[in-house]
């Protein structure tokens, strides 16, 4: 039968951003992905997170969703911007006050709050100071970092300082779909330095106020050779470096992986060996984000990395165009464990945007394939801890639909099905499993 561990985390995760709404309310300053948002041509339908799913004026009904579902932690992230509208200096207490209550009300119905400091929005005063191209970036991080601490240290037992900084980077400096919108090889590995940088002051800036756990979280995709070719296997190694090692070989071991240097050419800064060797910042758990995986083949004009996708032809797609792929992460949890150590993982996001019906007169939403999606995933993970990981919880992806960034509205991840005009939450046939998984601690699979 199978059956996770005692004490094993069922949760789901949100962002800041892409749920709260209310973004200037009670204080609060602008982000750099209010900016991006309201910007002509940068997203679709020129959609924004101005009021997404309303969660800031609608927490306490949304946290008795999430005891409905039976969740015994729920992930989600702090606006910098909310909290220090300058992104510097001065607190704003209305703002730190929202997550101040939300933490309360999860702990009063008996949900762990695992918290986020930066899921992609940065406060836009500190983006035209240069964001995190400018070096200083690490200190703003950190003294932001403590403020939060400060609050909300003493009731969130587990933090996580960056989410996905890989995103961040690719999406935001070097192909400009994201904020800040820059599209530049210079910009984007140095970047990727100085959120490393960030993660680390923010880790010893807690390890100073002799608080609990703290970790990182990183989204990882398996890469494959298209074929045995040699030009094949090299193509899935840039890939593989270029979004799986890079940031974790940074981390773990002082250094970079020599692919990146072949892959930017020119636009590889040098770095210093003190700076890559400060890097490796002791953490107490490492968070992963898996929804796919990508077969690639060598393309000489496949951009930095000559690389392309391959899609394979008889497996299911998300309304994304990712593969459906859970062996996948059997073999990353498996993978990050050999590589890095047998340091506690949690799966901090996976989960699928499929078409989603209409709610049906009777209140119902059947989403089939996302049922099949988790089940096959929570099985791949219950393999990888049969197999010797330890993996310690799972965050669905997502609790509600949500402001999918460059993609507006159009894409579904829920659990949760939210009427965009009526803020009417319904809970989707995979919610019913998802819930009956947990209550059985994963029996009913």
């Amino acid at each position: 039968m199978t059956q996770f561990p005692d004490g094993f985390l069922w949760g789901a995760a949100t962002s800041a951003y892409q749920i709260e709404g209310s973004s200037l309310a009670d204080g609060a300053g602008e982000s750099n992905w209010l900016r991006f948002s309201h910007t002509r041509g940068r997203t679709k339908n020129g959609e924004t997170g101005d009021i997404a799913c309303d969660h800031y004026r609608r927490t306490p009904e949304d946290v008795e969703r999430m005891r409905w579902l039976g969740l015994n932690a729920y992930r989600f992230s702090i606006a910098w911007s909310r909290v220090l509208p300058e992104g510097r200096k001065q607190v704003n207490a209305k703002g730190l006050a929202f997550y101040d209550r939300l933490v309360d009300l999860l702990l009063a119905a008996g949900i762990e709050p695992c918290v986020t400091l930066f899921h992609w929005d940065l406060p836009a005063a500190l983006d035209d100071l240069g964001g995190w191209l400018n070096p200083d970036s690490a200190g703003w991080f950190a003294d932001y970092a403590q403020v939060v601490f400060r609050k909300l240290g003493d009731r969130v037992p587990r933090w996580v300082t960056l989410n996905e900084p890989w995103v961040v980077t690719d999406a935001g400096f070097l192909h400009g779909v994201h904020a800040p919108g820059h599209a530049s090889p210079y910009e984007a590995p140095r970047a990727s330095h100085n959120l490393l940088r960030a993660h680390v002051a923010a880790v010893q800036a807690y390890r100073a106020m002799g608080r609990r756990e703290i970790g990182i979280v990183v989204n990882l995709e398996p890469k494959y050779a298209a074929s045995d070719s040699e030009q094949d296997l090299a193509a899935a190694r840039r890939a593989d470096a270029y979004m799986n090692r890079q940031y974790l070989d940074a981390l773990f071991f002082g250094r970079y992986p020599e692919e990146m240097s072949e892959i930017f050419g020119a636009a590889w800064p040098e770095h210093d060996p003190a700076s890559l060797a400060s890097l490796r910042e002791p953490i107490d758990f490492l968070g992963i984000n898996y929804y796919s995986r990508s077969v690639v083949a060598h393309d000489d004009d496949g951009g930095l990395l000559r690389t392309r996708n391959i899609r394979q032809p008889h497996a299911i797609h998300t309304e994304l165009g990712w593969e459906v792929h859970p062996e996948s992460l059997t073999r990353l949890l498996l993978w990050a464990k050999e590589r890095y150590g047998g340091l506690p993982l949690y799966i901090c996001e996976n989960g699928a945007a499929f078409y989603d019906p209409p709610v049906a007169i009777d209140g119902r939403v059947d989403d089939p394939l996302r049922v099949d999606y988790y089940r096959r995933h929570l099985l791949a993970a219950h393999a990888a801890i049969q197999q010797g990981v330890d993996l310690r919880g799972y965050f669905a992806w997502s609790l509600f639909d949500n402001y999918e960034w460059a993609e507006g509205y159009s894409r579904r991840f829920g659990l949760f099905h939210v009427d965009f005009e009526t803020q009417v939450r319904t809970p989707k046939a995979s919610a019913e499993y998802f819930k009956r998984v947990i209550e059985s601690r994963g029996a009913t699979l």
